[in-house]
């Protein structure tokens, strides 16, 4: 049997605003969550070949890029910005048009959390959906770091649905008899994740940002958004941007 000390930690960060009080020592991985809607639209636009997307978290960021030449995706509070070629919804992302684009993405929520993690200068900062949960998960175990999943919430508020996911990927993980669990914002989203697999859809009617979409005409996206494995990428930062790390790491 393993001692203790050679397990592999696992914690939740609930919203970006309690990750920068957060001190860790310990080499780690970041797993960005937003899952209504940036890191799923991410990983849909990696699926369909998009070469690198490139996270900022202003508007005046974007438009600096845009006026550079590159295609733009993103929006703030359920919109799209005038200059932007695509929003965040995941089916927007479903087309050819961006196959071997670089494409600078701006939101909300999700992309702020990934400059934020940026700050805590992890080992490595991954983007984590329930269509790549598998492929997350058996990247993930490849690696020796603990990890840490940071969820984007919503303007610093605690979401369901990002929390749910924390919960099934941990569900995952410990699996593996590779990690140790005595953090309570873990032990937190598997609860959440038990009480919401066996009809995740119905689940998430207790989801304020489900509501919030759904206002907006946006729930479109939603059956898509929480069916399982329906890509098979890990989209990783390199520097200023994200890249397939399947692809890069061959």
């Amino acid at each position: 049997m393993k001692n203790n000390q050679s397990y592999r930690k696992l914690e939740v960060i609930f919203t970006p605003s309690l990750f920068e009080y957060r001190q860790i020592k310990e080499n780690y991985i970041v797993v960005i969550v937003d899952i209504l809607r940036a890191t799923t639209s991410i990983c849909t636009a990696f699926e369909w070949g998009v070469k690198s997307m490139i996270p900022v978290k202003t508007i005046q960021e974007a438009k600096d890029y845009k006026d550079k030449g590159y295609m733009v995706a993103g929006e703030r509070l359920e919109e799209s910005f005038e200059f932007a070629d695509l929003g965040n919804s995941a089916l927007e992302f479903m087309t050819p048009k961006i196959k071997n684009q670089d494409i600078v993405h701006s939101t909300t929520n999700g992309t702020v959390a990934i400059t934020i993690a940026k700050e805590g200068m992890p080992n490595e900062i991954l983007i984590g959906a329930f269509s790549n949960i598998s492929t997350l998960s058996d990247y993930i175990l490849t690696k020796k770091e603990n990890v840490l999943l940071l969820c984007s919430g919503w303007k610093n508020c605690f979401c369901i649905e990002d929390t749910v996911f924390c919960g099934a990927l941990i569900d995952k993980l410990i699996q593996s008899n590779e990690f140790i669990n005595h953090n309570d914002s873990a032990n937190c989203s598997l609860e959440l994740w038990n009480a919401a697999k066996d009809n995740i859809m119905g689940y998430m009617e207790k989801a304020s940002h489900f509501h919030r979409l759904r206002k907006h005409k946006m729930d479109d996206v939603f059956d898509y958004t929480f069916t399982f494995n329906a890509t098979k990428v890990v989209p990783k930062l390199y520097g200023d941007r994200l890249k397939d790390a399947l692809k890069e790491e061959k």
